[in-house]
């Protein structure tokens, strides 16, 4: 089996506009999200998908691989399945664009997932953080898991509601799946659900029409950049020489 990262990567943020052109350390978000994903043992291939010649001529300066995709794809799921139509690789992870402090090392973990247990068809993950870790804001999907490790629920809501204590597991969604090429080529045909609508969260028309979610655990938190403010954190953070 073979796998390949596709990070989707788009101009026309709505709340960011031009996002993953902004600098950091020097260096343009989409630079450090692509050379994050090369640091991946488990990726045959690290491939940029974007409707932007404006992005496009960032990734092919510093070398990637692009493919220019239709400005019709509503999310970064269409984007990625366009690509992956022309692909013939057996497994896709979608990398976001916005995430410069992806670990290398929960991509593979995602990967291996899928080599390990062939009937699986999606995998995304997860980082365990406390109530106070800005789990109210509505940018932060939480997730609650069966004792499987399989998803029951994504929400924007505060997940677990706390009714009678606060020492509660919550769990930060992370924005970073693996597919089976083939599920993944079938869930970009399915007609948006109503929980979907809803809450405003793909994955749960996945769930809606009855796929099943395994759910692994990050050893490190990521921040997926939407805003002026988190673009500002992010910063800071790498800009540590630790980073």
């Amino acid at each position: 089996m073979t796998a390949c990262g596709i990070i989707p990567a788009r101009f026309e943020s709505q709340r960011l506009k031009g996002k993953v052109l902004e600098k950091i350390k020097g260096k343009s978000m989409l630079w450090h999200v692509y050379n994050r994903a090369k640091e991946a043992q488990l990726l045959d291939d690290v491939i940029i998908a974007t409707d932007s010649k404006k992005i496009q001529k960032e990734a092919e300066n510093f070398g990637a691989e692009v493919v220019m995709t239709s400005s019709e794809a509503v999310t970064g799921t269409d984007r990625i399945a366009e690509v992956a139509q022309s692909l013939s690789h057996d497994i896709i992870i979608n990398i976001q664009g916005d995430e410069p402090l992806i670990d290398p090392k929960l991509i593979d973990k995602l990967v291996q997932e899928l080599y390990d247990d062939e009937s699986l068809k999606i995998v995304t993950a997860v980082f365990k953080c406390h109530k106070d870790a800005g789990l109210e804001s509505q940018d932060v999907v939480k997730v609650v898991k069966d004792e499987d490790d399989y998803a029951l629920y994504f929400s924007r809501s505060l997940i677990p509601y706390p009714r009678s204590s606060d020492e509660v597991n919550y769990y930060k969604h992370l924005g970073i799946y693996a597919y089976r090429r083939m599920f993944l080529l079938t869930f970009a045909t399915l007609a948006p659900s109503e929980l979907e609508i809803t809450e405003g969260l793909e994955q749960l028309r996945m769930m809606e029409y009855g796929y099943k979610i395994k759910i692994v655990e990050a050893d490190n938190d990521s921040i997926g950049v939407d805003t002026p403010e988190e673009l500002e954190k992010v910063k800071k953070i790498m800009e540590k020489p630790s980073a």
